[in-house]
């Protein structure tokens, strides 16, 4: 088939939802399908839409339905689709009516939509590629956040959470990801200055984002909403543990038993979290192992597999 995969995101951002694209345009290549990622439906015929971003794909949606009702119109919903945009944005929720099948990216997606519309939709956790597990630095105890710095991310809870931690804690936070808003850029400065266990590496290349996380004692993500965050699957391919902030994206990425998770916003209770990490062997154990559970829902094998059936009853549902 030939297929428009649409990301608003452009060809040369390093987000979640550009890459999120790029490796599913892989996976149907190796299903043997024609794909051409777009940021916006270029009106060439093509036998299936997939797009990403209830709202921000819209245009290329109304478009597409308008031109093909009778084909295919797949729609994977984000974070903030999820969490925000669907309760209040007409063209979010015209999206989504639109959509003949929709994509989640963790189980506790499928609770945020009506029954009506949970029935046409499907989860699929992302996959990520093998990461190397490199040797931890050795002088202290480090914490990885990995992510943009976005406002709906909570991106400096856990650089404020250092002051409560005790003065003997040897945990310091690596935080890699580029700046949306200069605004942003400049508070992450201002925290280094302010708090010297905390360091800000701005964007780096995939190879070395990855590097860095998978030298990390745990890595942190604390938005305030999610999606399904590729950065979880990362951490779980590198062995990493992760810390989390308890909202319904982190809870169906790592299972509502997980023991690493904080209130969100609350950088006293993460820094209780992280002290217990750095002191307490058993807990590192137990985190290690929980999360050696979730990685089998993350194989390159099982995301393919599992886009192939969607493709198939999505063509069997228009039939």
């Amino acid at each position: 088939m030939k297929i428009a995969l649409i990301t608003p995101a452009a060809a040369t951002s390093r987000y979640g939802n550009r890459n999120t694209a790029i490796r599913w345009a892989e996976l149907l290549r190796e299903l043997g399908h024609q794909v051409s990622v777009q940021q916006r439906w270029n009106g060439r015929s093509t036998d299936l839409m997939l797009a990403l971003h209830a709202r921000r794909s819209h245009d290329s949606v109304v478009r597409f339905a308008e031109r093909h009702p009778e084909r295919p119109l797949l729609l994977a919903l984000t974070g903030t689709d999820l969490y925000r945009d669907i309760r209040s944005d007409p063209n979010a929720q015209e999206s989504m009516e639109l959509a003949t099948q929709m994509i989640v990216l963790q189980d506790m997606g499928l609770s945020e939509l009506a029954p009506r519309l949970r029935r046409k939709t499907h989860v699929i956790y992302q996959s990520c590629e093998a990461i190397a597990k490199q040797q931890p630095i050795r002088s202290f105890f480090e914490i990885i956040i990995s992510g943009h710095l976005l406002a709906e991310k909570d991106p400096f809870c856990g650089a404020a959470a250092l002051s409560h931690l005790p003065a003997h804690s040897s945990i310091r936070i690596t935080q890699i990801g580029g700046a949306r808003e200069p605004a942003l850029a400049g508070e992450a400065r201002r925290w280094m200055k302010r708090e010297p266990r905390y360091r800000w590496l701005g964007e780096l290349s995939r190879a070395s984002a990855l590097a860095t996380l998978a030298r990390g004692r745990a890595m942190l993500i604390s938005s305030r909403m999610e999606g399904g965050a590729n950065v979880v699957s990362e951490a779980l391919m590198a062995r990493v543990p992760v810390i989390a902030s308890r909202i319904p994206g982190n809870v169906g990425m790592l299972g509502k038993d997980y023991c690493g998770y904080y209130p969100v916003g609350n950088p006293r209770a993460l820094a209780r979290l992280l002290h217990r990490l750095e002191t307490d062997p058993d807990f590192l154990k137990t985190l290690r192992k929980q999360c050696a559970v979730r990685r089998k829902l993350i194989s390159r094998s099982s995301e393919r597999l599992a886009l192939c059936r969607l493709l198939s009853n999505s063509v069997n549902k228009i039939k």
